[in-house]
């Protein structure tokens, strides 16, 4: 999909539907998280590493646009970039499609606070570098965007 270099599979378990078979609203967050997980894990050692120094990443927003809706055993793929990486914040954009077609997108903002006090941290230069990485490494410099936001990274698990 184009501006995403990342993506993970995810098949539509029952218990995340409704009697009709349709994927409740809120089994798009949770998609997207294990998207947010996957991501971290391969291109910056994991959320455990952010734990392991103490830092948390918490969700300050969450938006979901709903197009099509996902059913039972469906099988689909869920696309995740990581941008506006700054100070404590940063941003994960999503796309979720099934045979080719976008059914759903969002994003959610993130900070990084400290694991004992809560208070704002600023996000390790370890982290940035490798996010920073993993978006620069998919984009082709003939179409890089315009924006200071990095473009997308180029793997897939």
């Amino acid at each position: 999909m184009d501006g995403f270099g990342f993506s993970t599979p995810i098949r539509v378990r029952f218990a995340e539907t409704d009697a009709q078979g349709v994927a409740h609203n809120s089994s798009y967050f949770v998609w997207f998280e294990v998207a947010r997980v996957e991501y971290l894990r391969e291109f910056a050692g994991g959320y455990q590493s952010l734990r392991d120094e103490g830092i948390e990443a918490f969700v300050l927003e969450t938006h979901v646009r709903y197009l099509q809706p996902a059913r039972f055993d469906d099988a689909l793929l869920v696309h995740a970039r990581c941008v506006d990486v700054r100070g404590a914040r940063f941003r994960f954009e999503y796309a979720i499609e099934r045979s080719g077609e976008t059914i759903a997108d969002g994003w959610t903002a993130h900070a990084c606070v400290d694991a004992q006090t809560f208070r704002p941290t600023r996000i390790p230069e370890w982290l940035a570098e490798a996010i920073a990485s993993a978006e620069q490494s998919s984009t082709p410099a003939s179409s890089a965007p315009a924006s200071s936001a990095p473009a997308s990274s180029a793997s897939s698990s």
